[in-house]
């Protein structure tokens, strides 16, 4: 499957927005885009006038590499998204951070969502008893998902577990710690999703063209 193996740092400085993609790393003086904060490239310090076009384009590419994903990935997510009743940007909003690498990485098991697009395909995670490799699983209210016994003594896990208050377990899930278990409580809440705040009404312009 194609995906992004590129510098992850330089979409945060292209997007001129912390995308939080690489971790941890995002909240210290390491940032890209705390040490230039500017477009990459010889052109980047230049002026840009941008379009409404241009504006919407780039809120667009910021929600899709923010949750990892490709273009015909992302448009299907709109499309569902304007098949449902409500708002069509919280809609796709709230599709987005269904997926079970979200929740993953929302409940504090991993640090970013790559880490935990990762572990999810590795077999290290179980949903409601059956075990689920598939990053974009989408899991519903009432839903358990744990940490396979074998996989709890991974090093990297157990830190993103310990440094979890740092980001902080929004309301939707519910992390036990001790039991390495989340249990998804609600659907996503739009006024919590603000850890990057994205303006999805742009998207939806966009596509409406």
């Amino acid at each position: 499957m194609a995906r992004n193996t590129g510098p992850v740092c330089r979409m945060c400085r292209r997007e001129n927005m912390k995308l939080f993609l690489k971790g941890d790393r995002c909240y210290t003086d390491k940032c890209a885009l705390e040490r230039r904060n500017y477009a990459p490239g010889q052109h980047g310090q230049g002026r840009i006038k941008v379009s409404d076009y241009g504006t919407q384009l780039r809120e667009k590419q910021r929600v899709k590499r923010t949750y990892g994903l490709l273009e015909k990935q992302f448009r299907d997510y709109f499309k569902e998204a304007d098949r449902m009743r409500g708002v069509t940007g919280e809609n796709l909003l709230v599709l987005l951070e269904r997926r079970l690498d979200s929740m993953v990485y929302r409940m504090g098991f991993a640090t970013s969502r790559s880490e935990a697009r990762q572990l999810v395909r590795h077999n290290h995670f179980i949903v409601n008893g059956r075990r689920v490799n598939i990053p974009s699983y989408l899991v519903r209210p009432g839903d358990v998902v744990e940490l396979r016994e074998k996989s709890r003594k991974i090093a990297r896990v157990n830190e993103a577990l310990d440094g979890v208050m740092r980001r902080g377990v929004p309301s939707w899930v519910e992390l036990t710690r001790d039991a390495f278990q989340g249990t998804v409580k609600t659907l996503p809440i739009r006024a919590e999703m603000t850890t990057p705040s994205f303006q999805e009404h742009l998207i939806v312009e966009l596509y409406s063209k």
